[in-house]
């Protein structure tokens, strides 16, 4: 995938100059090998960011990067040769934008069962699609960092992104966390229809295991989202803690007897199984975060784009 990646974004129209930065976040597979047949374009670079974590590898591009823009993506998409140039004008045209994203479409590597094509075309797949237009606004709409292009020196002042994957754990929320940085700074948004970007998607992804992880990751992204936030004290934590134990057995419950009585292949059903897992998650995080003063000072650390 990373070697059609690479050809998308070689193919940009975009009329000024522009580095392409590829990071190897300590692979295992061929990456390297990959990357060394690209290395012939000249504005192309490459280093290992021997951390595990996106977090690392995005902050650290950002450290060696020389635009005043920066674009973000990952090695399983496929850019329409005007992407870049599409949302660069947006900044241009509006000062007052700090972050951008454009219209995300998926790319099925085989014909996708009719529920995930039914229920999964959304936020769920990092897709987004709300038009052609062009629209800004106050707040955060499904900006994802497989597509998005933010102003460097806000970037750096807002501390970069915040971690997510870590070493296979799901610490943080990424540039969810980011974007709430820029917004809180007084920066805008914008959707660019005109920039558009395929999202491939696999097999293991139109899955009941994928929902189930996906929403997983969110529960414990959106714990760490609420105790940055509101720092709650102990005794608020096993509040949360207590409330999403309710919830999470609320939902079994409701699991089990529409299954009983519509069988367990039911959107619904899947659907709650996996919000289900969902408050497990928060049950678990929540519980972490009690335990944890490192995991607490992680969360409230201020800047990540000086590590």
């Amino acid at each position: 995938m990373l070697g059609l990646t690479l050809d998308s974004f070689l193919a940009q129209d975009y009329p000024a100059g522009y580095e392409i930065i590829v990071v190897d976040n300590n692979s295992t597979d061929d990456t390297q090998q990959i990357i060394a047949e690209y290395l012939k374009y000249k504005n192309i670079k490459t280093f290992i960011e021997y951390r595990q974590g996106v977090h690392y590898a995005r902050n650290s591009a950002a450290k060696i990067a020389q635009g005043n823009l920066l674009y973000y993506t990952d090695d399983d998409m496929l850019a329409d040769k005007s992407l870049l140039r599409n949302l660069v004008q947006v900044f241009l045209e509006n000062p007052i934008v700090a972050s951008a994203s454009g219209k995300i479409l998926p790319k099925w590597e085989v014909e996708p069962p009719r529920w995930v094509k039914a229920n999964l075309n959304n936020y769920l797949l990092s897709l987004n699609d709300l038009g052609d237009d062009t629209i800004i606004r106050d707040k955060d709409f499904c900006v994802y960092s497989c597509h998005q292009m933010i102003r460097a020196d806000v970037f750096s002042s807002t501390g970069g992104f915040h971690p997510e994957n870590t070493a296979g754990k799901w610490i943080g929320d990424g540039e969810t966390g980011l974007n709430l940085e820029i917004q809180a700074q007084g920066y805008k948004f914008a959707y660019v229809g005109a920039s558009v970007i395929w999202h491939m998607i696999p097999p293991a992804r139109m899955t009941q295991e994928y929902l189930n992880k996906r929403l997983i990751n969110q529960g414990n992204s959106d714990s760490y989202t609420n105790y940055r936030k509101y720092r709650y004290s102990q005794a608020c934590l096993l509040g949360e803690t207590l409330k999403h134990t309710y919830l999470g057995i609320k939902k079994f419950v409701y699991f089990v007897a529409y299954c009983l009585k519509h069988g367990c292949c039911k959107w619904e059903t899947r659907a709650t199984k996996a919000w289900t897992n969902y408050h497990i998650a928060r049950v678990k995080y929540n519980l972490r975060l009690f335990f944890s003063y490192g995991l607490r000072q992680l969360v409230l650390k201020k800047s990540y784009h000086d590590d």
